[in-house]
C-alpha cells in the first residue's frame, strides 16, 4: 500500500516533464514578447530624438542654415537684386538720369521705326535661327547615328563650338569679303559666285541678306551643340523598341515621326530652350560683323550702343529691362520641365 503511491508518482513523473517544459517556454516566450517590445520602444524613441527638429527656427529654417546661406544671399543681392532694381529705375529716367519721365522710353521702343526694326531683327534670329539649328542637328543626329564614321562627322561638325563668337565674327568676315566685279574674290562665297559667273555680293551690307548671313554664323556654331545633345538622347531609345516598330512594318520615316521624335521630345525641348535664350542676347557677331549698322541690330546690339555709345542711359537700361521681361518666362518653362522631370523619377 506505501508502494502504490510512490509507483503512481513515478509513472506520472514522464507526462509532468513535457507539461513544465511548455510552461518554462511560455514563459521564456513572454518573457521575450516584453523584451521586444520594449527595443522596439526604445527604438522609437531614439528615432524621435533624432529627428526632432532643433528649437531654434525661424519660418522653418534652422539659423545655422540661414548662417550658410547669407554669403550667397549677400553676393545675390549685392551684384544681381540691386542692380536690376536700379536698372529699372534707370529706364524710367531720361538719357542723363535727371528726370523722371515713366514710361517714356518703353513707348519709344515700340513706336520707333529704327527701334521697332531692332525688335524685328531679333523676333528673325528667334525663329530662323532656332528652328535651323535645332533641325539641322536633328537631321545630323538621325542621319550618322551607328554609321561607321559617325565620330569622325560628329567631331567635324562640333568643331566650331570650340571658337568663341569674336572668332567666328572674324573668320566670316573673310567668308564675305566683298571686291568689285571683274576683279579676284579673295572672299570664299564671292570666289565661288565669280565661278558660275554671278555677281559678287556685299552680304553683310545688302539689307535683304545680311541678317541672314549673321544668322549663318550662329548656325554654324551651334548646330553641333544641338546634334551632340541630340545624338545622346538616340542612343538612349531602347533597342526593343526600334525592333518592335520594324516587325509591325513600319518604315523609315513612320519610325521617326512616331518613335524618334516623341522618344527624344523632352531633349528637343532642353535643346530648343538653350537655343531661345542664347538668341535673346545674342550680341557678339553682330557687334564683330556690323556693329548693328545697315539694319542689323538686335536688342543686345541696341542695349550697348544706347548705353555706351550714345550715353543713354534712359533708353539703354529700358532695352535691359525689355531683355530681361523677354527671357524670363522661357527660365520659368525650363525649370517648370525640371521640376515635371524630377517629379516623373
Amino acid at each position: 500500500m506505501i508502494d502504490a503511491p510512490v509507483n503512481v508518482a513515478a509513472a506520472l513523473a514522464p507526462a509532468a516533464v513535457p507539461a513544465r517544459i511548455s510552461g518554462f517556454v511560455g514563459v521564456v516566450d513572454l518573457l521575450n514578447e516584453q523584451r521586444i517590445q520594449r527595443m522596439a520602444i526604445t527604438a522609437t524613441n531614439e528615432r524621435a530624438a533624432v529627428t526632432v527638429p532643433p528649437r531654434r527656427r525661424w519660418q522653418g529654417i534652422s539659423w545655422t542654415a540661414w548662417f550658410w546661406v547669407a554669403p550667397a544671399l549677400i553676393l545675390l543681392g549685392v551684384f544681381f537684386i540691386w542692380p536690376l532694381i536700379d536698372t529699372i529705375w534707370l529706364s524710367l529716367q531720361n538719357a542723363d538720369s535727371t528726370v523722371f519721365v515713366g514710361l517714356k522710353n518703353y513707348t519709344l521702343i515700340f513706336t520707333s521705326p529704327n527701334l521697332l526694326d531692332v525688335l524685328k531683327n531679333n523676333l528673325l534670329w528667334l525663329v530662323v535661327a532656332t528652328i535651323l539649328t535645332v533641325g539641322l542637328g536633328l537631321v545630323i543626329a538621325v542621319l550618322v547615328d551607328r554609321v561607321r564614321i559617325e565620330s569622325i562627322i560628329k567631331s567635324a561638325i562640333f568643331i566650331p563650338m570650340a571658337i568663341s563668337f569674336v572668332g567666328a565674327g572674324v573668320i566670316w568676315r573673310f567668308m564675305y569679303i566683298y571686291e568689285p566685279a571683274n576683279t579676284i574674290q579673295i572672299g570664299l562665297l564671292n570666289a565661288v559666285l565669280s565661278i558660275f559667273h554671278i555677281g559678287p555680293q556685299v552680304w553683310t551690307i545688302n539689307e535683304a541678306i545680311n541678317n541672314f548671313a549673321l544668322i549663318a554664323v550662329y548656325v554654324w556654331m551651334w548646330t553641333g551643340f544641338s546634334m551632340v545633345i541630340i545624338s545622346a538622347a538616340l542612343k538612349g531609345i531602347p533597342d526593343d523598341v526600334i525592333e518592335a516598330a520594324k516587325i509591325d512594318g513600319a518604315s523609315r520615316l513612320t519610325m521617326f515621326w512616331r518613335v524618334t521624335i516623341p522618344m527624344i521630345a523632352p531633349t528637343l525641348s532642353v535643346v530648343t530652350i538653350t537655343m531661345l535664350i542664347n538668341i535673346l542676347k545674342i550680341f557678339d557677331v553682330v557687334y564683330v560683323m556690323t556693329g548693328g549698322n545697315y539694319h542689323t541690330s538686335v536688342v543686345a546690339m541696341e542695349f550697348y550702343n544706347q548705353l555706351f555709345n550714345f550715353s543713354n542711359f534712359g533708353l539703354g537700361s529700358a532695352f535691359a529691362v525689355l531683355l530681361t521681361i523677354v527671357i524670363l518666362p522661357v527660365m520659368y518653362l525650363n525649370i517648370r520641365r525640371l521640376r515635371a522631370e524630377e517629379g516623373m523619377r
